[in-house]
């Protein structure tokens, strides 16, 4: 059980939820989508887990945390130290904020969260585990390999975002893993030419032996026939997923049941983006225009229950 009255004694909470929320607000368009129907204690509460996110991801990328929560002890790292030292070292304070002993506003915010709606800690350890294979892995050979990734760089979100609701039946979260994957994938199919262009390939080497597309092709971004059906045959994956996961909605009320249609309907007006533009995404990366935003807002709030 979180001690969060020992927590407390080290940062004041006020604080520390108002550092998480000034990152939300910075950085956090996705925070912002998902919260904007929330309660006010429960945006609250998704600015914590979304301070926490966005740590993990900067230190796996960047090497470095977002100045809001720089009095993080494993900030004060040496700045030769490797990255996948930081994230040992953040992972140790997150074991230390679940024991009560949280030495940071980050973590004290987490601690007060995690132990309000009983958390558990292991999807948490998933997503910094995540941005550990960042740092090892930058290619995979099988899809299998790709969706063990995506356990611990996507569906873990869900299943917090879940246990901030009260909901942990195992259909619910088979139900949200579906969906976050197929959001990630998504992001993968978008951002091929970036992701390349950083030195990772996520598309599996097996499917692109499959349809003679060869990382070759993909430095000189050259589309054209093998990287388009390449690129369909991952998209009609991604809408797999999404329809997989598309009864979830059933199975939520209120807000959420909304919130969740929006992301499932992002997602899935960039699959179609993709799509017209013939799946060649290393032409153009294919993104949403502010009415496109606007559009896939009203639909989900006025049928939030179906895609």
């Amino acid at each position: 059980m979180v001690d969060v009255a020992a927590a407390l004694r080290s940062v004041d909470l006020a604080e520390a939820r108002a550092r998480c929320r000034a990152l939300a607000r910075r950085h956090g368009e996705n925070f912002t989508t998902i919260s904007r129907l929330a309660p006010r204690e429960m945006r609250t509460h998704l600015s914590v887990v979304y301070a926490f996110c966005r740590a993990v991801d900067d230190l796996g990328d960047e090497g470095r945390l977002p100045e809001e929560l720089a009095a993080c002890p494993c900030a004060a790292a040496p700045p030769g130290e490797r990255r996948i030292e930081r994230l040992d070292a953040f992972e140790s304070e997150l074991v230390r904020a679940w024991a009560g002993r949280a030495e940071s506003p980050l973590f004290v915010a987490l601690t007060e969260t995690a132990a309000a709606y009983r958390l558990p800690l292991e999807p948490f350890r998933r997503l910094i585990e995540a941005n550990r294979m960042d740092q090892r892995v930058r290619r995979y050979a099988t899809y299998d390999e790709l969706i063990h990734y995506c356990e611990h760089s996507a569906t873990p979100v869900g299943r917090i975002v879940l246990g901030l609701y009260g909901i942990s039946d195992s259909e619910s979260a088979r139900l949200s893993d579906a969906t976050c994957t197929a959001l990630q994938l998504t992001n993968f199919w978008q951002d091929v030419k970036r992701d390349f262009a950083m030195g990772r390939v996520y598309l599996p080497e097996q499917d692109m032996a499959r349809f003679g597309v060869s990382e070759g092709d993909l430095a000189m971004e050259i589309g054209g026939s093998p990287f388009c059906c390449l690129m369909e045959f991952e998209v009609a994956r991604a809408r797999a997923l999404f329809d997989e996961g598309v009864a979830l909605l059933g199975r939520v009320s209120g807000h959420l049941r909304v919130d969740l249609a929006l992301f499932s309907r992002g997602g899935l007006a960039i699959l179609d983006k993709i799509e017209r533009q013939g799946f060649d995404t290393l032409l153009a990366r294919p993104t949403l225009s502010r009415l496109d935003k606007a559009r896939i807002f009203l639909s989900a709030l006025l049928s939030g229950s179906t895609l």
